[in-house]
């Protein structure tokens, strides 16, 4: 009998996340596996640069079923998206909801699927900040207390799912897909328009994201932290794509600098190609911490905690917390030449969407 399968993609991150886990199951398919699969995309993320073109550059097929949840408060998506996916579940049964990451997607289908009575698995299951001001770490917790299968990137990981109770024999470590996406598109990194522009070199450039509400949410916060960082960069190009929520922030500040350049948000193989060539990042995001542990560039995280702390303990990521004045010290850190190389954390070799769909295809099969 063939499973059908349920893929969630709603926002940015989960697209790297979801393309390897598609190519894997067609793979499969194409050996014999009674699988199916259902792609469906909330619409969480909707403009052009922060969804379609990850599509497109990805290769992930156009999706089966659109929600079109985008837009409102977190509760006017999460309800939006929960009513979208109950019809779709009401029309078409499947057998497993596939969520990832820690978006609201992730939790609102999540909910929606074992409400109604569909087994739910989680990619990147039992990552955790500690931080219950972060929206992420609520859809972490909640999705992670409705999760069947719990596939996860690190020991850490199953460190935190085993605290909760969670049984041996429902957690799979089997490696990190945005590593898997990551790998499979090295080569085809694209060099962004702003690289000719600016007159960048590799290793000669720096890239920042900022985007978390401790950091842009006040501007008197956002422009300190930015002068600290134009400050302290030695002159050397700085390139922010920024991130939507940034834009307003920065429209009020005036903030300008020779070597600062403001971008709009880049596709995947733009940002990417600029992050494999730069000095350093300096970030609050928690996948590109991956990202840049596994092509060997330093990274500054400007956060309190993180769900990551492999980047840290194995990669090239330093956590600096919030603090502008410690934005100087790591900087000079940098410079002198004395940042840590960092090594790859254990299964992150691009083939971790295969050990899943392995793993399914027993399951589903039993």
């Amino acid at each position: 009998m063939i499973k059908l399968i349920d893929l969630i993609a709603g926002a940015r991150p989960n697209f790297m996340k979801i393309a390897p886990i598609v190519d894997a199951i067609k793979a499969r398919q194409q050996e014999g596996a009674t699988l199916r699969y259902r792609l469906i995309h909330t619409g969480q993320h909707y403009d052009q640069n922060m969804s379609a073109s990850f599509f497109e550059q990805l290769g992930i097929p156009d999706p089966d079923i659109n929600l079109g949840a985008g837009g409102g408060t977190q509760a006017e998506q999460a309800a939006a998206i929960m009513m979208g996916y109950e019809n779709v579940l009401r029309q078409e049964r499947s057998d497993l909801c596939m969520v990832v990451g820690d978006v609201t997607s992730t939790m609102a289908c999540s909910i929606v699927a074992r409400k109604m009575l569909v087994d739910v698995a989680h990619v990147e299951a039992g990552i955790r900040s500690g931080d219950w001001t972060m929206p992420e770490e609520i859809n972490r917790i909640v999705t992670d207390s409705l999760t069947s299968y719990f596939f996860t990137t690190s020991e850490f990981a199953n460190r935190n799912l085993r605290k909760n109770g969670v049984a041996e024999d429902r957690i799979f470590f089997v490696g990190n897909t945005m590593i898997d996406s990551l790998l499979r598109n090295m080569d085809r990194f694209r060099k962004p328009e702003i690289w000719d522009r600016a007159g960048l070199e590799p290793g000669s450039y720096i890239v920042v994201t900022l985007h978390r509400p401790a950091n842009v949410d006040e501007e008197s916060k956002l422009k300190e932290l930015l002068d600290v960082i134009i400050f302290s960069s030695r002159g050397l190009p700085l390139v922010f794509p920024v991130h939507p929520r940034t834009v307003k922030i920065l429209q009020n500040m005036g903030i300008q600098a020779p070597n600062l350049y403001m971008i709009e948000p880049l596709g995947y193989l733009e940002f990417n190609y600029l992050v494999k060539h730069s000095k350093a990042v300096i970030t609050d995001s928690g996948g590109i911490t991956e990202e840049t542990t596994v092509m060997h560039v330093p990274c500054i995280t400007v956060r309190d905690n993180t769900e990551r702390p492999e980047t840290i303990s194995i990669g090239t990521n330093e956590l600096i917390g919030t603090d502008p004045r410690a934005i100087a010290p790591a900087m000079e850190k940098l410079f002198s030449g004395n940042w840590k190389k960092g090594d790859i954390p254990e299964k992150w070799d691009g083939k971790t969407a295969e050990r899943i769909v392995d793993i399914l295809v027993s399951k589903l099969s039993s």
